[in-house]
């Protein structure tokens, strides 16, 4: 069964590119043909390319992408590594984080925030004081502060909150990131660039390709094209993860299946020794010497 088809693509609009004169040549060969002064884009490649980073993405959620040599491979060569989904503009915002959450996985929608992945280190200090603040707010604290001092840091945790929530569980660096509109995210392609993690993004006629790991030509300003696309690699990821637990019961099923090993039956016997003492008197001893029956 075909992962998308063309009339899903049609019908929510990812075929539909920018003005053209507000275009980039290297989308060209992503381009179908011109209408009305609106470049439209070739369907047939958003679906290989779609399919390419729907297997990408499955591949990272179970430790099959090899990030050295760039490859899938058949079997588990590395961790399983978490997706980070990126939008920032109005028509992603809603849909990356509905998505994110259906597929467990984490989530910007609000700016973000300069080295949120090159100063991993310092963004955890921050995660780390809004885990606490929430904490002091469950267990009370708050109730027992100035009431100035409560609203400084509900203030605090809110912006917190705003800019970090979809991260605040993320224990590790992602293995790779989800963008709607590179253009729009440069700073979070950028540093995603820098340290070497890969990039997947829906690349409309405005934007650079050669700047993303896996682009997926489509239109990233109408809605339902966004949560099309997005909806798809979030399914990836629940795929994933849902072959993961089947190869683990399979496992565990072939476990219990083993035959036990019976063990072998134990007798105990005596044997006598004789010794000579220091002082030149002969002693006996006897011990108890366990043997398996054969």
């Amino acid at each position: 069964m075909a992962l998308i088809s063309m009339k899903q693509l049609l019908e929510a609009g990812v075929h539909f590119g920018h003005q053209t004169r507000r275009w980039n040549p290297k989308m060209s060969r992503y381009i179908f043909t011109e209408r009305n002064g609106i470049y439209i884009i070739d369907l047939q490649k958003t679906v290989i390319r779609l399919k390419e980073a729907y297997n990408f993405v499955k591949a990272v959620v179970k430790g099959q992408y090899d990030f050295e040599n760039r490859r899938i491979c058949e079997a588990q060569v590395d961790n399983p590594r978490p997706i980070l989904f990126v939008g920032t503009k109005k028509q992603a915002q809603d849909t990356i984080a509905e998505d994110a959450r259906r597929c467990g996985e984490f989530f910007v929608t609000q700016r973000w925030l300069g080295g949120m992945l090159t100063n991993w280190k310092t963004i955890q200090t921050r995660i780390q004081r809004l885990k606490d603040l929430e904490e002091m707010k469950e267990t009370g604290v708050f109730e027992r502060l100035p009431k100035k001092e409560v609203l400084r840091l509900e203030d605090q945790r809110m912006k917190l909150e705003k800019f970090l929530g979809g991260i605040k569980d993320m224990k590790t660096l992602p293995g790779a990131i989800y963008v709607v509109d590179p253009r729009k995210e440069y700073i979070a392609v950028t540093e995603a660039r820098k340290i070497g993690i890969p990039v997947v993004a829906i690349v409309d006629t405005n934007c650079d390709p050669d700047e993303i790991d896996f682009p997926i030509p489509g239109n990233d300003d109408a809605i339902r094209a966004v949560r099309l696309i997005t909806g798809k690699i979030a399914d990836a990821i629940i795929e994933a993860k849902a072959e993961m637990e089947a190869e683990i019961s399979e496992q565990a099923a072939e476990v219990a299946e083993e035959p036990e090993v019976e063990e072998a039956a134990l007798e105990v016997e005596t044997e006598t020794f004789t010794y000579t003492t220091e002082e030149g008197a002969l002693e006996e001893v006897t011990v108890g010497v366990w043997r398996a029956d054969e």
